[in-house]
């Protein structure tokens, strides 16, 4: 962007202000650390200029929004035009609770539903389950059939709303049930939208939430893409998650890179099914944290869309403008809350949420400031998400498209992140032989992502043990304090209700007719059919969870006795 002749002349004034400024600066006063490093560890310089972003080239590197290689933005007016969905989590106890809080949430101005699961409910099994004993409605909602989610979104339009599920082994039957609603409703397939996780290849290198091995998870996953090509078109049937990558200790480059090797994985599978990459690629959507250190932040959103969109058209031949485009939810980091001090979390949230926003996120999530202590309560929620609507109408933020585009720190740092990040995916691909789908499957084998995050936590934990990586309220600034907020409590009578759900709908439904459905997705999974249909099928006779997954237990087991885990 700059000439050569430019260059030198701003290497000489840079040289002179350091020799005749800066020095005596130092020399008198210091700095306040030897090394000035990101949270991941990513050493940042105490000054840029123009050269160090010498090699940037305007049109082929930024360009403008809405334009390849998209790195400014996926549209033309971002948020001018509109504003990020609002997508506050939430899920607990019964159905109609979180009813009641999908309500709350509506009335206070989110934009867009996302629901939590209990643990039963994630790995598959059933509230009645001897497994499920102690959670059932404790971390999000218990769905165990059908009933469940007619009363989940009881005075809630299916086509007037667009949900979020945060759900991966059980993911399908998840999706079964929200287009057995809408067909309920009266409302066409083709008009529902929303946003199914169903991120197994993350799961197995992350957050270790599984019912069979990688390889049929992946063959189901890209079931699930092939039958929302052709049945819900408005409706992306997988979120690639880093999140829980960044959540289990890794850093931001090896977040967005595992993410982005994940994306391509699915990516080879579904190409492989003979499927068209401008027909599914355009439903694929991706899954970020967002942390504290925000020039980091916006560095790794920018590298992102610059990176998939170079991917999609040189790697898989992508011609279709929307096939090239990342489109991503942000969640703040969790795993940045501290117990100590839950209020300063409020301070977090917001600056990650900022960085989000700096980094042209489609949708946001912003966690409630006691989520170190317990579910969130209402008054958390309610602060959490007039944090984003303070962001998007008071502070200017989504007034101006990619704000920091031009800085020469932000660009100097989303090509140093583009290149670490691409540096793994590469490695990731040699690993396969060429194929990013078997590197990625290779490396779960190895061991390899496990490892990678693993030592990347360790590091981060030690820097805080030595104070090098300062937490305010924890190893810095501590109080004497009595940490009692008020905190939601789920009822203990929650299983005894859910339980009674669960033995009516039994008592209630055809039993031959579940028989029958259970036995044709039996069928249908030995003769390598897409499942989705069946499934569809089973949920609307009103199978339970368990049931329809002890099916593929049945078909596919023996990977929890593989990795000890049985």
């Amino acid at each position: 962007m700059y000439d050569e002749d430019d260059l030198a002349e701003i290497r000489q004034s840079r040289d002179e202000w350091e020799e005749e400024t800066l020095d005596p600066t130092l020399e008198r006063f210091g700095e306040r650390k030897d090394r000035f490093a990101t949270v991941s560890n990513l050493e940042v310089d105490r000054l840029y200029d123009p050269s160090d972003v010498e090699d940037v080239d305007y049109d082929e590197d930024l360009g403008f929004p809405g334009e390849a290689p998209y790195t400014r933005g996926v549209y033309p007016t971002m948020y001018r035009g509109r504003t990020w969905t609002m997508r506050q989590f939430a899920g607990f106890g019964t159905a109609e609770e979180t009813n009641e809080r999908f309500h709350y949430l509506i009335d206070e101005g989110q934009t867009g539903l996302s629901t939590a699961f209990d643990m039963p409910s994630l790995m598959g099994i059933d509230s009645d389950d001897p497994m499920s004993a102690g959670e059932v409605g404790k971390e999000g909602v218990a769905v165990d059939t059908l009933r469940d989610m007619e009363i989940l979104f009881d005075g809630i339009d299916l086509d007037e709303v667009s949900t979020s599920f945060t759900i991966n082994p059980s993911a399908p039957v998840i999706y079964a049930m929200y287009i057995a609603l809408a067909d309920q409703q009266g409302v066409p397939r083709e008009e529902i939208r929303g946003t199914l996780q169903n991120d197994m290849l993350k799961e197995f290198i992350a957050q270790k939430e599984w019912v069979v091995p990688p390889e049929p998870s992946l063959d189901v996953v890209t079931d699930t893409i092939e039958f929302a090509v052709e049945q819900t078109p408005k409706f992306k049937p997988i979120s690639i998650s880093g999140y829980h990558i960044r959540e289990a200790g890794s850093t931001a480059v090896q977040e967005l890179a595992f993410t982005l090797a994940d994306g391509f994985a699915y990516v080879e599978d579904a190409m492989d099914r003979g499927l068209d990459v401008d027909e599914f690629a355009p439903q694929l959507s991706f899954f970020f944290n967002s942390h504290n250190s925000i020039f980091e932040e916006v560095a790794k959103f920018r590298a992102a869309r610059r990176i998939y969109t170079e991917v999609m058209e040189e790697w898989y031949g992508a011609e279709a403008e929307a096939s090239k485009q990342l489109k991503f939810h942000t969640q703040t980091a969790g795993q940045s809350l501290t117990a100590q001090q839950p209020l300063n979390n409020i301070v977090r949230v917001t600056i990650q949420a900022l960085a989000g926003v700096l980094g042209g996120t489609q949708s946001l999530h912003t966690n409630s400031f006691d989520e170190a202590l317990a579910l969130p309560s209402e008054q958390a929620v309610r602060v959490a998400l007039r944090t984003q609507q303070i962001i998007a109408e008071e502070s200017g933020a989504a007034d101006i498209i990619d704000p920091l585009g031009g800085s020469f720190a932000v660009e100097s740092l989303t090509d140093k992140v583009e290149e670490k990040a691409m540096a793994y995916i590469e490695e990731i691909k040699e690993m396969g032989d060429g194929s990013v789908r078997d590197g990625v499957l290779e490396g779960i084998e190895r061991g390899y992502f496990h490892r990678e995050i693993q030592d990347s936590a360790y590091e981060y934990q030690e820097r805080v043990e030595e104070g090098e990586e300062v937490v305010v309220g924890v190893n810095e600034y501590q109080i004497e304090e009595d940490t009692k907020p008020d905190i939601l409590q789920v009822d203990e009578d929650t299983r005894d209700r859910q339980l009674e759900r669960l033995e009516a709908v039994r008592e209630e439904r055809d039993d031959d007719a579940v028989e029958e459905t259970l036995a044709a997705l039996e069928d249908a999974i030995r003769d390598d059919e897409n499942v989705m249909p069946y499934i569809v099928d089973a949920v609307k006779a009103y199978a339970t969870m368990g049931e329809i997954m002890d099916v593929f237990r049945a078909e596919y087991g023996g990977y929890q006795e593989k990795v000890g885990l049985a």
